[in-house]
């Protein structure tokens, strides 16, 4: 059974303040958004919304991310006025519409399409077209009263795509490395792919970051990342390394290598944290920031460590 925690007023307002605080380290603001997210009700809400808005990319986008994972259906007016405000960041404008699927209602259909076909970037144009595959999908499979037969993630995240049915290796590496397939396919191929786990499976992973869109190309990473394993810590290191790359995706590779963290992975975060591109440099700030925490033994949530008024509620 899923979790939901509660937590005092002050508790709450402390953690909103600090989010939304412009003048605390990025990584605090993080620490109180990682939180946040695990709250429910309009304060919370409300905080993660303003965030969106920030002037930090990094932190906007992550605000839009965890609207999405709490499936948070009170937020689709604000993730519609991002995702159709093109005066922000794409990688902010992406997650809205990846919000807008994981939150998988048919009214977003409408707005979904829009963008699909209106907006000016590409990676925002391709997550449109995953976020109305995965609405369709879930119509398919909900029963009469509502429920869904989707199974959650073992690594606890609401998925851009259902995986793949097949189980062949073999079969998920060549949808995934196929150009001529569907976002949607490659997606599904993708998740299929780490549930497997192996080494072959993550060779086929690895060898997707070859692929010629930066939206897929940045999941992958965020896939290695969630897997933890070292065989992925030399591709992603060229990633960051590359000034080329779309910023979206060396942000990944760089939390990706965090979540890898040997000593390798930890001296090129160091190296980038003084990245010119702000996504790449705070990317690798927080991630050394959640290092430092988790090597201490503590959490890096204020939530879970710092705040003894919250109870857990099964």
């Amino acid at each position: 059974m899923e979790s939901s925690f509660t937590a005092s007023l002050e508790t709450e307002k402390f953690l909103c303040d600090r989010l939304l605080d412009q003048n605390q380290p990025i990584s605090e603001r993080f620490r109180a958004l990682f939180s946040l997210r695990n709250l429910r009700g309009p304060c919370p809400r409300n905080a993660l919304i303003a965030a969106t808005r920030d002037s930090s990319n990094l932190l906007a986008h992550e605000a839009a991310f965890a609207l999405g994972q709490m499936q948070d259906s009170n937020a689709i007016p604000a993730l519609e006025a991002v995702l159709n405000d093109h005066s922000l960041h794409p990688i902010v404008r992406h997650e809205a519409a990846e919000a807008l699927g994981a939150i998988g209602l048919e009214t977003n259909i409408p707005l979904l399409k829009n963008s699909l076909v209106s907006d000016p970037a590409q990676e925002v144009r391709e997550t449109c077209e995953l976020a109305l595959s995965r609405i369709e999908e879930l119509k398919n499979v909900q029963f009469h009263d509502g429920s869904s037969m989707v199974e959650s993630s073992r690594f606890l995240s609401v998925d851009p795509a259902a995986p793949a049915s097949c189980s062949s290796v073999d079969q998920l590496r060549e949808i995934l490395l196929d150009e001529e397939k569907s976002m949607y396919e490659r997606y599904a191929a993708l998740f299929a792919l780490r549930n497997h786990g192996g080494d072959k499976a993550i060779t086929a992973i690895i060898d997707s970051l070859g692929a010629k869109s930066a939206l897929l190309r940045h999941e992958v990473a965020y896939v290695l990342g969630q897997l933890q394993n070292e065989t992925a810590s030399d591709a992603l290191s060229r990633i960051i390394g590359d000034i080329n790359e779309h910023p979206m995706v060396r942000h990944e590779a760089a939390e990706a290598l965090g979540s890898i963290a040997d000593d390798q992975c930890v001296a090129l975060l160091e190296e980038f944290a003084k990245d010119p591109e702000p996504l790449v440099s705070q990317s690798c700030e927080v991630a050394l920031c959640m290092l430092e925490f988790e090597r201490s033994g503590k959490s890096f949530e204020y939530f879970f460590m710092q705040i003894p008024q919250v109870e857990e509620v099964s």
